[in-house]
C-alpha cells in the first residue's frame, strides 16, 4: 500500500514538472514571437529605399541611415578580423600547449569574469586607453578594439570547449603516423572544432550588433559616410544601435527607431546564416 502511494506521488510530481516545463517553454516562445512580431509590425512600414540609401540632412529635413549601416558593417568586419585569430590562438595554446594547470585555470576564470563585466565599463576603459592614451581619438577603430576586448573571452572559451571535445585518439593516431604538433592541430584538431569557432563568431556578431554603450564612448555618434574601409575605421561614426538610441531618445523618431531595429534583426539573421553555411561547407570538405 505504501509503495502504491509513493508511485502515485511520483507520477503526480513528474506530471507537474512536465506541465511547468511545457508552460515555461510556451511562454518563452510566445514572448519571443511577440517581440519579433511587434518590432516587424512597427518597423517594416517605415523602411524605404530613401531611408536606406541617403544620409541624414538637417537642411533638407530628411532622415537616412546609410552612414550608420556602413559604419556597422565596418566595425563588425574589423572586430571579427581581430578577435577570431586572437581567440582561437589563445584557445589552442591553453588546450594544446599550456602545461601549467594553475595558469590555465586562472586564465579561464579571468575570461569568465570579463564576460560578466558591464559594457559601459569597457567603454570607459576604451575611451581612456584607445582614444586618449593611444591617440586614436573618437573613431570606429577605437570602438572595434574595445569590442575585441569584450568578445575575446567568449570566442576563446567557446573554441576551447570545442577543442576539448575532439577525441584524444585522433591526436594519438596522427602522432603515430609521424605528424608534428602543429600539423596535428592544423589538420586534425581544428577541423574537428569548426562548430565551436562558428558558435563563437555568431555570439560575437550578436553582441557587436547590439552594443551601444561602449561605442558611445569610443566611436561617437556622427553620421559620417566613408567610401573606403580604412578611412571609415579612422573616423568617428555611429552604428545602427547608436543611431537607434539617438533617434528614439534624442529626436523622438520612434518609427525610424523601429525600422532600425528591424534592420538589425535582419542583419543578425543574415550573418548567422552565412556563418552556418561556412561551417557546413568546411564540414563537407572534411568529410570528403
Amino acid at each position: 500500500m505504501e509503495e502504491k502511494n509513493v508511485s502515485v506521488k511520483r507520477r503526480a510530481y513528474v506530471g507537474l514538472m512536465k506541465c511547468l516545463m511545457w508552460l515555461s517553454a510556451g511562454l518563452t516562445c510566445l514572448l519571443v514571437l511577440f517581440l519579433i512580431s511587434y518590432v516587424l509590425y512597427k518597423g517594416l512600414p517605415n523602411i524605404t529605399w530613401e531611408l536606406l540609401s541617403t544620409s541624414p540632412s538637417y537642411l533638407a529635413d530628411s532622415i537616412g541611415i546609410l552612414p550608420d549601416l556602413m559604419n556597422t558593417l565596418y566595425i563588425v568586419i574589423a572586430t571579427i578580423l581581430i578577435v577570431v585569430p586572437l581567440g582561437v590562438g589563445a584557445a589552442i595554446y591553453l588546450t594544446e600547449y599550456a602545461s601549467n594547470k594553475r595558469v590555465v585555470n586562472a586564465i579561464e576564470y579571468a575570461a569568465e569574469t570579463l564576460s560578466g563585466i558591464p559594457s559601459i565599463i569597457y567603454g570607459l576603459v576604451g575611451m581612456l586607453f584607445f582614444c586618449r592614451f593611444c591617440k586614436m581619438g573618437t573613431s570606429l577603430m577605437a570602438g572595434a578594439l574595445t569590442l575585441v576586448i569584450m568578445n575575446l573571452p567568449t570566442v576563446m572559451r567557446t573554441t576551447q570547449e570545442s577543442l576539448k571535445t575532439v577525441p584524444q585518439s585522433y591526436r594519438e593516431g596522427a602522432f603515430g603516423l609521424g605528424a608534428g604538433k602543429w600539423r596535428v592541430i592544423r589538420t586534425v584538431v581544428l577541423p574537428g572544432c569548426t562548430d565551436g569557432v562558428i558558435t563563437g563568431c555568431i555570439l560575437a556578431v550578436g553582441r557587436i550588433l547590439g552594443e551601444s554603450a561602449a561605442l558611445l564612448f569610443t566611436a561617437g555618434f556622427a553620421h559620417n559616410i566613408y567610401n573606403l574601409f580604412v578611412d571609415g575605421l579612422s573616423g568617428a561614426g555611429a552604428t545602427l544601435t547608436v543611431a537607434l538610441y539617438v533617434y528614439a531618445k534624442e529626436q523622438g523618431e520612434f518609427g525610424i527607431a523601429f525600422a532600425i531595429a528591424a534592420i538589425l534583426m535582419a542583419l543578425t539573421v543574415i550573418i548567422n546564416l552565412a556563418a552556418t553555411l561556412i561551417g557546413k561547407y568546411y564540414d563537407k570538405r572534411r568529410s570528403i
